[in-house]
């Protein structure tokens, strides 16, 4: 008997969980054999997820008790191989994976082609054919432009998660292939700065809706070239799409490129200039006390991250070209330098109350000057490091240790409705 294909599957992410379940919904009314699969993490700190499984006339809910209460313990023990269960089954046609609100899409897409279930990925089971970003007008711009975190909101997606709304709004929006929208913006100066946000953080995403579209348009919505749950290659090109140039109701983009390294003393002393008016940053950075490898920088609202994007080609432990993207290689090539190599800074920095201006000189007072540049390597390496080691948690690892994870401790009560 041949295998069964893979069966489509379809995210959706999003801060409002009413518009969530509707899409839900309706993607779900549009196939018979489609199944609904979503887990509630209100309750994650307490070890306790909530999951819920829509299939045909079955509406089950099961609530798990986790040994440890986070997102990536869900998708391990509960969530990956609950998709392969039921893309085996065979009145299953498609699934559904609608995720809780402090859910990104990214993680949960890495995880599918990557985390073993078993002794293969569950890409192995189900197609990623789509990712769908809900944004709901009525509160997307106070969600982006705040400084709120998911703590302070009640949907932290674990006891140490110190993400910020604005974090998870635009992280949603940026990694989705079609944007559906719903819901009234407060007036027309708040949807025009919203959309205004949207064509810089997502400039070639399709939006829709949702009240006019119907399942066999949502799906049609989705671009040939969509990116389908494919992975930010943290070398590869900052944005997906053309971003206006031109600022509008004061959403302006600042793309920063320098082939001079940080000082990194500097560089953190001028890091506050992206947390204050700057709706977005994401790119990298090269600083002179660590010459050998790429930092990446993200912002959003008033939270930052700084870690470690991977060696550059030219580092002794570079990676080979031909193990690259091509679009890596294209952009190394073009910006070779023969002392060098591929090392240098390019940061997207999209900016609401601060200017681009202000931004730019504050990150090119950051860089080597030229006295410090001519000192060389074994200079730059006695310079003090604030931004030291990117560390993960336990529950980051890509693979489960039993001595921290016991597989046997996430229990289910079934209830059906």
């Amino acid at each position: 008997m041949p295998a069964k294909p893979r069966v489509p599957l379809f995210l959706i992410s999003g801060l409002a969980p009413v518009p969530n379940g509707e899409l839900a919904d309706l993607l779900r009314a549009g196939e018979p054999g489609t199944a609904v699969v979503h887990h509630d993490l209100r309750q994650i700190t307490e070890g306790i997820v909530r999951r819920r499984v829509q299939l045909g006339s079955r509406d089950q809910l099961t609530v798990l008790e986790l040994a440890h209460g986070c997102v990536s313990c869900t998708l391990r023990e509960d969530l990956l191989p609950l998709l392969r269960k039921l893309a085996r089954m065979p009145q299953v046609t498609r699934i559904v994976l609608r995720l809780d609100e402090a859910m990104e899409p990214e993680p949960v897409s890495w995880a599918i082609d990557h985390v073993l279930v078993g002794e293969t990925p569950v890409r192995e089971d189900v197609d990623l054919r789509g990712t769908f970003a809900v944004l709901d007008r009525t509160t997307w711009l106070a969600d982006t432009t705040g400084d709120e975190t998911l703590a302070e909101r009640g949907i932290r997606a674990s006891p140490e998660d110190d993400r910020t709304v604005a974090h998870v709004a635009i992280s949603q929006a940026e990694f989705s292939d079609v944007l559906v929208l719903t819901g009234t913006p407060g007036d027309a100066w708040i949807g025009a700065k919203g959309a205004a946000i949207l064509d810089r953080v997502a400039p070639s995403l399709p939006r829709v809706e949702m009240s006019t579209v119907d399942a066999a348009a949502l799906l049609a919505a989705v671009p040939e070239d969509a990116r389908r749950g494919e992975v930010t290659d943290m070398h590869g090109p900052l944005l997906r799409g053309q971003p206006p140039l031109r600022a509008d109701c004061g959403v302006a983009v600042l793309v920063f490129t320098a082939q001079r390294p940080f000082h990194p003393e500097r560089l953190h002393d001028a890091i506050d200039v992206l947390l204050d008016g700057v709706v977005r940053t994401r790119g990298r950075a090269w600083v002179a006390s660590q010459p050998d490898v790429a930092l990446w920088i993200e912002s959003a609202g008033g939270g930052l991250g700084i870690g470690h994007a991977g060696p550059w080609l030219d580092a002794p432990d570079g990676p080979a070209w031909e193990d690259v993207s091509p679009e890596r290689r294209t952009m190394a090539s073009l910006r070779w330098d023969p002392v060098f190599g591929d090392r240098a800074q390019e940061i997207v920095v999209v900016t609401d109350q601060a200017t681009p201006e202000e931004v730019d000189a504050a990150l090119r007072g950051a860089l080597l000057t030229d006295g410090e540049l001519a000192a060389g390597k074994e200079v730059w390496l006695t310079y003090s490091d604030p931004f030291g080691e990117w560390h993960e948690e336990p529950c980051e690892d890509t693979e489960v240790d039993p001595s921290k994870h016991d597989a046997n401790a996430s229990k289910g009560k079934e209830e059906n409705q």
